[in-house]
């Protein structure tokens, strides 16, 4: 019973609540997944890209059920975040736990490798400290010897380097401030293993690990390599693939260990709209080798699951699922909501009353006024492969050019808007040669209260509905496929423009946005 209440609440629902759980653990894009054990808790932390507050971080007891807790930062650091960078920003972050501390570490590929660090991984976290100053380095990972000695472990962007086949390394400072010496290679992947990246490293039972997915996103598999010296020469061993499962590039992602003496792997899946969603592969170990998944293959190389017996981490937990809905009743937003850049206090404010208060934001000087250039649209990641997306406006236009409304965002995107005439339904492209928007249907309205709704089918198919008295809604424009951005899944976005030079006093009142896995819709 317990699990249906859940499931009434919840996009998607992991747990399967007979002892096991089915994959994806979570139906979002949390790209580039790492994860750490530290007693009986387990933290996950993912790419966010451009988007702030950046790095979530979540929190497990038992690796299947996970709600977010916190950012590891608020804004991005350089003014250049300050516009939208479809693509940069923070990349393939790692997350351990040593001295009594916290470390993420992460990649900006045009700026360097940056660290923070954080006594309880809710936070505070630490003010963002740039470890190295370097263009196309990327996928960095601390490690700490037992002789005390500390080393970093990185890949290349070749979009920014030319490089796409070489792990390096670096000793560190063991307070991760700076590295010690230059980076030396430990393995080039050039042979049997293009576009090796996201090493993340443990040491066990006398070897020293690194875990590294190579062959691209989609096509890709996960290696492991293996040595007992830090530097190597290391061997390698593919442990991972898509075989005959549906689940496309099974790669990147940590390892984890757990006091049952279990171990698993988390990793992503590229679902196009839907981002690069988290499995979560068995684990057990074979002459000090890592064998994952099932039906391996006589070179004992498996394949992902998609349902397995959940880990024993000694009891059960309440089923979660990281949130989605939100009353905007508090004084913060939702941590599951992130702008399309660095973002300002004066976009918004939140008021129990009136929900979240959007105010009519300009569109970026020298821009083509398209809403894929503002950064002041509030987002969050589509949850689960069906879902129902409604939300309550109360708008207040000052200007002829003020719009408000519901988006899903992508490098194609389509939306719903109040403006002074009505319900405006526009679609948008952010390719080349330049961004451009076409106004696809117009409805006139005499109420500045709507209720507007998006509902996402299979594939990602979506449609658009609005209502003036929430009970009875009406299609707007065609259905439409979502896609996704630049390595990033589609978004849901809220917004509130103008095209005044300076901002005006117009603004939207969000009531609230509620996401609900409840079937098909019946419009009128």
């Amino acid at each position: 019973m317990k699990l249906n209440t859940v499931k009434e609440k919840q996009s998607w629902i992991a747990d399967l609540g007979n002892g096991y759980y089915q994959n994806p653990i979570l139906f979002a894009d949390y790209s580039d997944p790492d994860v750490i054990r530290v007693g009986d808790d387990f933290y996950l932390i993912s790419s966010s890209f451009a988007s702030t507050p950046g790095i979530p971080v979540l929190h497990s007891k038992d690796l299947v059920n996970w709600e977010i807790i916190s950012h590891v930062f608020d804004r991005l650091p350089y003014d250049y975040y300050d516009t939208v960078r479809h693509g940069a920003g923070a990349w393939a972050p790692s997350i351990r736990y040593h001295q009594g501390q916290y470390w993420v570490f992460f990649g900006i590929p045009d700026h360097g490798i940056f660290m923070s660090t954080a006594e309880n991984p809710a936070g505070p976290w630490a003010p963002l400290h740039l470890v190295k100053e370097a263009k196309g380095w990327i996928d960095p990972c601390p490690f700490w010897d037992d002789d005390g000695q500390a080393y970093l472990v990185f890949a290349f962007a070749k979009s920014r380097c030319g490089i796409k086949n070489k792990l390096k390394m670096c000793r560190m400072k063991p307070d991760g401030t700076a590295l010690l010496s230059d980076p030396e290679l430990v393995f080039d992947g050039n042979a049997n293993h293009p576009t090796i990246e996201g090493p993340k490293m443990y040491k066990r039972n006398g070897y020293y690990y690194i875990f590294a997915p190579a062959g691209g996103v989609k096509p890709g598999w996960q290696t492991v390599l293996r040595s007992k010296q830090v530097y190597g020469s290391y061997e390698d061993k593919i442990v991972l693939h898509q075989g005959k499962s549906p689940i496309n590039g099974p790669h990147q992602g940590g390892l984890v260990e757990l006091e049952s003496g279990e171990s698993w792997f988390i990793h992503f899946q590229d679902r196009d709209a839907y981002g690069r969603i988290v499995h979560m592969q068995p684990v057990r170990w074979e002459n000090d080798w890592p064998i994952m998944g099932h039906q391996q293959n006589e070179e004992n190389i498996g394949e992902p699951v998609l349902k397995w017996k959940k880990p024993n981490v000694g009891k059960e937990y309440p089923i979660k699922a990281p949130a989605t809905s939100d009353e905007f009743k508090e004084e913060i937003l939702g941590l599951q909501w992130q702008w399309e850049a660095n973002h300002k206090p004066e976009w918004y404010k939140l008021n129990e009353e009136t929900g979240l208060r959007l105010f009519a934001q300009p569109y970026p000087k020298n821009s083509h006024q398209t809403l894929a250039e503002c950064p002041h649209v509030l987002c969050q990641k589509f949850p689960a492969p069906v879902f129902t997306v409604t939300t309550k406006f109360s708008f207040h236009s000052s200007s002829p050019t003020d719009q408000a409304g519901l988006v899903i965002l992508g490098k194609e995107y389509e939306y719903i808007a109040l403006n002074s005439d009505g319900l405006v339904h526009v679609a948008g492209t952010r390719e080349n040669p330049m961004p451009i928007e076409e106004e696809k249907e117009q409805h006139l309205l005499d109420s500045s209260t709507v209720y507007l709704r998006v509902q996402v089918q299979e594939e990602a198919v979506c449609q658009f509905y609005y209502s003036v008295d929430g009970k009875d809604f009406l299609k707007i424009g065609d259905a439409f496929q979502a896609k996704k951005g630049h390595w990033v899944g589609a978004k849901i976005g809220l917004f509130c423009t103008t095209k005044e030079v300076q901002k005006d006093t117009g603004f939207v009142d969000v009531r609230w946005i509620r996401v609900e896995n409840n079937g098909m819709i019946t419009a009128k």
